[in-house]
């Protein structure tokens, strides 16, 4: 059965407000930023040449996170440097799993936006500059003027502190599950 193929407008809607769940989705596959930033592109693309096999009943994200798996593979294939990285069962048990957790990922969101927002001083501007700014070690090495090492020392500390922060806040009853 044809679908009617949804339009243009609805299409980069769905995409953009998926488009960090399907970029992590990526970024478990192939952990080089570059990389993945590749792949959601071929992944746009093949999304949007089979819009019309998407049943706008179910979730996007969901539909888009295979398209991902498919053109990671198809990545991994070409480049040899990631020969042998990831085998095709392995991606399909990623998106299996990930599927699985979806729901807990969402619970955490809220208590964690609350413990990005008490984060304070250098803990907040590393994290900051690694995940919202999406720049490297080595550039926010040279930017902030400290060290490759201390910087994962401070990232591997303050994710600590935020996982913390956020078991805390689901057990003291804050968050409706």
């Amino acid at each position: 059965m044809r679908r009617e193929r949804i339009s243009h407008d609805d299409f980069l809607r769905l995409l953009l407000q998926s488009e960090r769940d399907i970029q992590r989705y990526i970024l478990s596959i192939v952990p080089q930023m570059a990389d993945a930033q590749e792949i959601f592109q071929e992944t746009a693309v093949a999304l949007w040449k089979e819009i019309d096999q998407y049943d706008p009943s179910l979730p996007f994200a969901p539909w888009a996170c295979r398209f991902a798996a498919n053109k990671a593979k198809e990545f991994l294939r070409k480049h040899h440097r990631w020969h042998g990285y990831l085998d095709e069962q392995v991606a399909t048990q990623l998106l299996a799993r990930r599927e699985q957790r979806k729901q807990d990922f969402d619970r955490r969101l809220s208590p964690l936006r609350d413990c990005l927002d008490e984060l304070t001083g250098w803990k907040r501007t590393v994290i900051h500059d690694y995940y919202f700014s999406r720049r490297s070690i080595e550039e926010i090495s040279r930017l902030r003027g400290r060290s490759a090492e201390s910087l994962y020392k401070t990232l591997q500390r303050t994710r600590t502190v935020l996982m913390d922060c956020v078991n805390a806040k689901l057990a003291s009853g804050e968050y409706a599950s």
